[in-house]
């Protein structure tokens, strides 16, 4: 039975876009193998099941072929077998609708889409205060 270092595999399978950030995923406790958090050496074989977080979602997969040699997107459904959970994909929707709402505080102002959806949130309460008046001369 074949097996591959569990960094090289999430590199090959195109998971993550370079190995070193697939061994710092593994390093920072973000892929687990059968449940459990690995090192990027942990070796894998065919069967084993592998979660990755990536913020906010957990992808699951179920290895296979184990590879160590990046292959073409087209040849990915003979590597792995996507078992995300539709709540996931779900959450992640969620997050991308909800865009400027989770902005971290401090990474830039907001964008001129970001501020005009702010405006039409917050414009239509502030509606029809146009006709009071705030005069208030004593006319007595």
């Amino acid at each position: 039975m074949q097996e591959a270092r569990i960094d090289k595999w999430l590199w090959a399978a195109r998971i993550f876009k370079t190995r070193s950030i697939a061994a710092d995923a593994c390093k920072n406790g973000r892929v687990t193998v059968n449940g459990v958090c690995v090192k990027p050496s942990r070796m894998v074989k065919v069967g084993d099941s592998v979660g990755v977080r990536k913020s906010p979602v957990t992808y699951t997969f179920r290895i296979l072929k184990t590879i160590e040699q990046r292959v073409g997107a087209k040849l990915l459904p003979e590597i792995y077998e996507n078992t995300t959970t539709p709540d996931q994909y779900e959450l992640l929707e969620m997050t991308r609708i909800s865009g400027f709402v989770d902005r971290a505080r401090g990474t830039g102002r907001p964008t001129k889409k970001d501020r005009r959806q702010m405006d039409a949130f917050v414009g239509p309460s502030l509606e029809g205060f146009d006709d009071l008046d705030f005069d208030f001369d004593d006319e007595e």
